[in-house]
């Protein structure tokens, strides 16, 4: 790998030269050893280098930005005078900008050097269980990586952020199959900086291959009624995901279309939610430390049991509104648990899903969403009777999150997120 402090100061030379005088860019070096595993055989093993650089050149109240993939001095010259000419031809808004000197600092998260023997060992170890333990599931591909980086970032008023992180991918594509019927393809992941546990024991993985193998023999709903939703985590992240779009970002607050354009410091969902990112929080692996402004990253609290704390924005759309910016532009979700196990969580429900997926278009401006849902399963009376095929779910975003009925006490956590079951009811449910 290059020294990338070497061809950072390569770069301020070259923009010193061509006198530009206000600009931030990052430079990243990265090498990612991948593992390749289809239908139980080891098929490839590769390292695969990269390189990525960007700027973003101010200059008359304009804003331009360059993006490239080549440390060469030709390259460097190149970049910045595409960063040059591109904020000419931009038109002007005052509002565009990058953060103010925030010091210089280095990040160092996760592993190093990797263990690639043990690596390859724990990847075998999880095909073996699962042929062993749940012989209905075909890993239909296997991939493994070990990836590290070494990111520098700086700007003109001063900062200087530089990141070495390691970490390992590890994730499987799945079916399953029983007296010649096939389910659809799911999956499970995880990121993690030491191979102490089996990848089985992490994540969602057994829950997932639980699901698949209860999946393969299907039902479709008769008839449409309101009920309640358990969200998986995945589902969780999925609608929270849509949530945050939807009410809290750039667009919506600068366009001002979102319901809760007024709402910061008001009750806007069930006490019982609390969402935040943290990426400095000891379960999170290679968290954000450095945000696309060029702020130092800090964890923050979006909503707090229920309260909407702030909305989520860009220094740019902080600047266009007058509102706080947040210094955090990753993902890194944590939900806060609650006091209920998810079978006390099923037991609960007199009729309506468990879902593990959503399918469907954006939702409105109005937060109306309607879609189809995915690895799902139907509970009656408290008890799971079956997994649905051909089932719509239509409700509110803003409503639900009103209408969390409870938490669960497990929380998934994959190495990028920590998020728990939620049920929600007012959701309309509809079969054929």
């Amino acid at each position: 790998m290059n020294n990338i402090r070497e061809v950072a100061d390569l770069f301020d030379n070259i923009l010193k030269e061509k006198n530009v005088n206000k600009y931030t860019y990052t430079l990243v070096n990265s090498e990612k050893q991948e593992i390749n595993v289809e239908n139980g055989e080891f098929k490839l093993m590769r390292t695969v280098f990269d390189k990525y650089t960007s700027i973003k050149v101010f200059k008359d109240n304009k804003m331009g930005s360059a993006s490239g993939n080549d440390f060469s001095k030709d390259a460097l010259i190149n970049l910045a005078e595409a960063g040059v000419s591109a904020a000419e031809s931009s038109p002007e808004d005052p509002c565009h900008d990058m953060a103010p000197d925030q010091g210089k600092e280095v990040f160092r998260q996760g592993l190093y050097e990797p263990d690639m023997d043990k690596f390859i060992d724990r990847i075998q170890e999880c095909i073996d269980t699962i042929k062993k333990e749940y012989p209905k599931v075909l890993v239909m591909s296997a991939v493994g990586s070990y990836n590290k980086s070494n990111w520098i970032s700086r700007n003109t008023n001063g900062t200087e952020f530089e990141d070495f992180s390691g970490h390992y991918n590890f994730y499987i594509q799945i079916s399953a199959s029983e007296d010649g019927i096939n389910t659809g393809i799911s999956g499970a992941g995880v990121c993690v900086d030491n191979l102490d546990a089996p990848f089985i024991e992490l994540g969602n993985f057994r829950k997932s291959l639980e699901d698949i193998c209860n999946s393969i023999h299907t039902k479709s709903l008769e008839g449409k009624f309101e009920g309640t939703v358990i969200l998986t985590p995945d589902a969780v992240q999925q609608f929270l995901g849509m949530l945050i779009g939807n009410y809290m970002s750039d667009g919506v607050i600068i366009d001002e279309t979102s319901l809760w354009l007024n709402k910061v410091g008001e009750q806007v969902a069930s006490d019982k939610l609390t969402i935040s990112k943290k990426p400095f929080d000891e379960r999170i692996v290679c968290g954000e430390r450095g945000t696309q402004d060029g702020f130092r990253t800090e964890n923050v609290t979006l909503i707090e049991k229920g309260v909407l704390k702030t909305h989520s924005l860009s220094l740019y759309a902080a600047n266009k509104t007058g509102r706080p910016v947040v210094k955090n532009t990753g993902w890194d979700l944590i939900v806060e648990p609650g006091d209920k196990s998810l079978e006390e969580m099923i037991k609960s429900v007199d009729k309506g899903l468990i879902m593990g997926g959503y399918s469907g278009g954006e939702p409105g401006t109005n937060g109306e969403f309607s879609g189809v849902a995915k690895n799902s399963f139907f509970i009656e009376n408290g008890e799971v009777k079956y997994a649905v095929s051909e089932t719509m779910v239509n409700g509110n975003l803003g409503e639900i999150v009103k209408n969390i009925r409870d938490i669960s006490k497990e929380q998934i956590c994959d190495g990028s997120s920590v998020v728990p079951y939620i049920a929600v009811s007012g959701v309309v449910i509809s079969g054929k």
